[in-house]
């Protein structure tokens, strides 16, 4: 099967065909960071990040471009009520952005450009626009005319120009030719950041900046454009009709990941339901947080509760269980060169994780059956193949990232501690001294220390969680 994917634009799942043999270019929205992220916004770095990596796996060398609205309404919002700088906001929330990403193993994009280091860019975009007679200045403002490009206005997100209500974007609606004409830039007011143009001070409007860095970065035309499914309108919309309407091809695929909910709920501040990164470190690993972000198709709408978080806890033990096991009889063997074609049809079929991660607990099951049976051989095969797809998901228990069992370098040291209190209770067990044996398990179980007794002798690892 070829690469597949659900393009929001056609509204159907259709082969997907790069402008470039062997390369893609990939463009996704990236975080306005006026608070810190919820776990909303870390699933959708979750989801692009596998994209990313299945990507590469697939031989293609990728461009991905990331970007940060460091300026907006409701940044500056926040920085008048908290009394901070509008960039302190913005730096502040968007390092925590980054160390979320970071901590759930999201490989970083080629480039993550901020708004408010493009501002000649949009003032490009605009003047373009201004030329067609797509889009005018006044007042200050600078808008889109929506009815100069109605025959394809609503195209993405399959609505009539009729049926659309005012964009309600700036407080200067009477000066609009059309009330469904949206802002490129907003005219610059007391005690706000402003750039010149030369239509006069402002700062850009939120649709014209992923537009004009996008094409920036990835051409006039791209291969991929991801980001939620709450972005479809206005934003992609608009991002269209202004990219398209001043000759740019722009995206030729749109991929939209679904939402989290919090017990059926939208996640929500007056709600208080509200579901931070830190708030599930308390239940799980970062691994195991990765994976149960992971774990749904991306474009499901996902429902977060305690019970689901441990179920998927308890899915990647079993993987980590079969890997640490398996690595201590064979040696960690590296990852296969290639996935199983169960595994491979299933991410090429509209990245289908929920089929890829069945394939791999079948395998890792498999490899348990092998580990019992001392076939030593497929062993090494399941281990390699379980890693292979493990890679691809971005929780390969072995790699870099999540080979820190939170011992660090300390781990030479317990292991010899931990050999030594072993040895005195396998004597004390050759003697038959029971009660001595268990004294000493239940004297490492209270360190965090648990002994597993196996057909090739005792093993030991830290307590998980």
């Amino acid at each position: 099967m070829s690469l597949r994917f659900y393009d929001t634009g056609t509204r159907d799942v259709r082969a997907f065909e790069p402008l470039e043999e062997g390369r893609v270019r990939m463009y996704v929205c990236g975080a306005t960071p006026q608070a810190a992220p919820h776990i909303g916004h870390l699933r959708s770095g979750v989801i692009y990040d596998v994209l990313l990596r299945w990507l590469r796996a697939s031989g293609y060398d990728v461009l991905f471009a990331r970007n940060i609205t460091d300026i907006d309404d409701k940044i500056i919002a926040v920085s008048a009520a908290e009394d901070v700088p509008w960039f302190a906001v913005a730096e502040g929330n968007q390092r925590v952005f980054t160390q979320g990403y970071d901590l759930l193993g999201c490989l970083p994009p080629t480039i993550e450009p901020r708004a408010t280091g493009h501002i000649p860019e949009m003032v490009g975009l605009m003047r373009r626009l201004i030329d067609k007679g797509h889009a005018y200045p006044v007042g200050g403002d600078v808008y889109f005319d929506v009815k100069s490009w109605a025959d394809e206005y609503g195209s993405l997100s399959n609505q009539r120009l009729e049926n659309m209500r005012s964009a309600g974007d700036t407080p200067n609606e009477s000066l609009k030719r059309d009330p469904r004409d949206f802002a490129l830039w907003k005219g610059a007011k007391p005690g706000e950041p402003s750039w010149e143009t030369p239509w006069g001070p402002g700062r850009p409007g939120w649709h014209l900046e992923c537009s004009a860095m996008a094409t920036k970065y990835l051409g006039p035309v791209f291969d991929i454009h991801g980001g939620g499914v709450d972005l479809i309108f206005p934003h992609h919309e608009n991002e269209i009709a202004q990219s398209r309407a001043a000759g740019d091809g722009f995206a030729r695929y749109w991929l939209h990941n679904g939402l989290l909910t919090v017990h059926g709920e939208k996640m929500s501040k007056s709600v208080g339901n509200v579901v931070l990164l830190p708030d599930l470190l308390g239940k799980a690993r970062p691994v195991e947080v990765r994976y149960y972000l992971a774990s749904a198709h991306y474009r499901s709408l996902m429902d977060y509760t305690d019970a689901s978080l441990a179920e998927a806890v308890s899915a990647y033990q079993r993987i980590e269980g079969f890997v640490t096991r398996a690595a201590e009889l064979v040696g960690a063997a590296p990852p296969s060169p290639a996935v199983p074609a169960a595994f491979a049809s299933a991410l090429d079929d509209d990245l289908g994780v929920p089929h890829g991660l069945a394939v791999l607990h079948e395998t890792v099951r498999e490899g348990n059956g092998a580990l019992a049976s001392g076939d030593h051989d497929a062993v090494r095969r399941h281990l390699a193949n379980v890693r292979a797809m493990a890679a691809v998901l971005g929780i390969d228990p072995l790699s870099v990232q999540w080979n820190r069992t939170g011992e660090g370098d300390l781990r030479p040291v317990v292991d010899a501690l931990v050999a030594v209190a072993l040895e005195q209770r396998q004597a004390a067990r050759a003697r038959k001294d029971y009660p001595a044996a268990d004294a000493i398990r239940d004297s490492l179980a209270e360190a965090g220390i648990l002994v597993e007794d196996t057909p090739h002798g005792a093993r030991w690892e830290l307590k998980r969680g």
